[in-house]
């Protein structure tokens, strides 16, 4: 009875030892598959987020990013009217857009402080885009490599609960795709 008992213990290690073979290798093809990148190719990790003065950029993307040549400009409260300082500042940025032809899309992002309902907030920095853009428009850039977005109050440059927190999120920031 015990050899019996042997053989059927070892026909079910037979037929088991290629199915654990088969889910090992499953199992490290999964794992592999799922590698994440080196800290050197991770956005924002290892790479500047800024392009270098040159005009040269570490790798090719097709992120929106920022650069050094477009400045944000900032707003009154409650308020989409360009302010003079904005309007100079929107003059070289208009320069810098029309001499960067490898910008193929500028986004303009239109922020607002917390003050005010999220759809509020949402319509507000919405305004504030549209205002921006069509004044960079008017400067001579062409429409067709802008676009206008709002984040409301969803991303602030500065955290506080006051004006000297709020005058720096009531903005307009700029980022390109190459």
């Amino acid at each position: 009875m015990s050899g019996v008992v042997l053989d059927r213990k070892q026909g079910v290690r037979r037929l088991l030892a290629p199915l654990a073979i088969l889910g090992l290798v499953a199992a490290v093809g999964v794992l592999g598959c799922s590698k994440k990148k080196p800290a050197e190719e991770e956005p924002g990790i290892g790479s500047s987020e800024f392009k270098t003065g040159d005009g040269s950029h570490d790798s090719e993307s097709s992120e929106p990013e920022r650069v050094r040549e477009l400045a944000t400009i900032y707003f009154d409260y409650d308020s989409s009217d360009l302010r003079s300082d904005a309007r100079t500042t929107l003059k070289s940025n208009a320069q810098a857009i029309q001499a960067h032809t490898e910008w193929k899309l500028v986004t303009v992002e239109g922020h607002c402080d917390e003050r005010g309902s999220e759809e509020y907030n949402l319509a507000l920095g919405e305004r504030r885009a549209n205002a921006t853009k069509k004044y960079l428009s008017d400067l001579g850039v062409s429409p067709a490599r802008m676009k206008a977005v709002s984040f409301g109050s969803s991303s602030p440059a500065v955290q506080g609960h006051d004006e000297s927190a709020w005058r720096w999120n009531r903005r307009v920031d700029f980022r390109v795709t190459r």
